[in-house]
């Protein structure tokens, strides 16, 4: 655990990034930010998910001033060939879900995770990165992941940690960033905060 001298807000609804949070830090607040996400995507994933983290910690520390707010983004971008980026959000649906499995299929996207602290003497914001491959899906086995319902609130459609992890041939990087908090650049950043 990490010592710090204010009280830690996390800026997010996520699930994941409370379970990992608490490996830092065993108690916080949770207020989630609410903005329009699409106002804030660029063509650069890793400034889409900065801009989104940056904006979530900066509304959130409006209302408590006085405290650490953990604010964190992820984004699945997909290389194109001509050098620019798809980037995968959260499915609308169930169909949105198949299409996004379908695309990563047999390919490497990466996972972008902005994560940005503010307190009540300074600011931090940085977008960590890992490198995940698809092994080739199955058409029924995507369709029978997608029914579970757990794709519906993850970037990309999918969770590493849980029923997609057979989907992964390996990982280059940050595991926990795939999550959707990257625990190692957290733990330098919480050093920062005076």
């Amino acid at each position: 655990m990490i010592r710090l001298r204010y009280p830690v807000v996390l800026a997010s609804a996520s699930p994941r990034r409370q379970e990992l949070l608490r490996r830092f830090v065993p108690e916080f607040e949770v207020v989630p930010a609410h903005l329009d996400e699409d106002a804030l995507t660029c063509e650069d994933p890793a400034q889409t998910a900065c801009r989104l983290a940056r904006e979530k910690a900066l509304a959130v520390f409006e209302s408590h001033p006085d405290s650490l707010v953990i604010a964190g983004d992820t984004v699945v971008a997909l290389p194109q060939p001509d050098g620019s980026f798809v980037q995968l959000s959260k499915p609308i649906d169930a169909s949105d879900a198949i299409r996004m499995l379908s695309i990563l299929s047999g390919r490497s996207h990466w996972v972008i995770t902005g994560l940005a602290l503010r307190w009540p003497a300074g600011f931090s914001c940085e977008a960590e990165q890992t490198q995940v491959f698809f092994r080739k899906l199955d058409p029924a086995e995507v369709e029978a992941y997608v029914e579970t319902g757990e794709p519906m609130d993850k970037a990309g459609g999918y969770g590493i940690q849980a029923g997609a992890s057979p989907f992964i041939d390996r990982i280059e990087g940050s595991w926990s960033n795939v999550v959707g908090l990257p625990l190692e650049r957290l733990e330098e950043a919480l050093k920062g905060v005076r």
